[in-house]
């Protein structure tokens, strides 16, 4: 039977949960909720390399991503920002779709699945 770890608990949730090989990040928002769309994403990004830097993996072992978008409108502007970091070599399976964030002024948010086998 594969061991769940978690990481960076609080009450509510875990940031870092990994079963297995497979690892998932709870959802990742900016702090700075008055950014633009790609300064958001660029914060996200970072949230999520520091994550998976926790662990001792990179965004090439991200298999999936699951993008939430406030406003379609900033899909273009999410791309590019998207584009820019992503590791061309390994780039995972993603979906984006419209919802309505639980943070005010959020325009984004990532969940992550990863995998701890290259």
């Amino acid at each position: 039977m594969a061991t769940i770890t978690r990481l960076q608990k609080s009450r509510r949730m875990s940031q870092i949960v990994q079963h297995g090989s497979t690892i998932h990040l709870a959802g990742q928002i900016a702090d700075d909720c008055a950014q633009a769309i790609d300064g958001q994403s660029q914060e996200v990004f970072c949230k999520i390399d520091t994550l998976l830097a926790q662990i001792g993996l990179t965004k090439s072992a991200i298999v999936f991503a699951e993008i939430w978008l406030s406003d379609l409108a900033d899909f273009a502007g999410f791309n590019s920002a998207w584009e820019a970091w992503v590791d061309p070599e390994s780039p995972p399976g993603r979906a984006t779709c419209q919802v309505g964030l639980a943070r005010a002024g959020a325009r984004i948010e990532i969940l992550v699945t990863a995998s701890a086998e290259s």
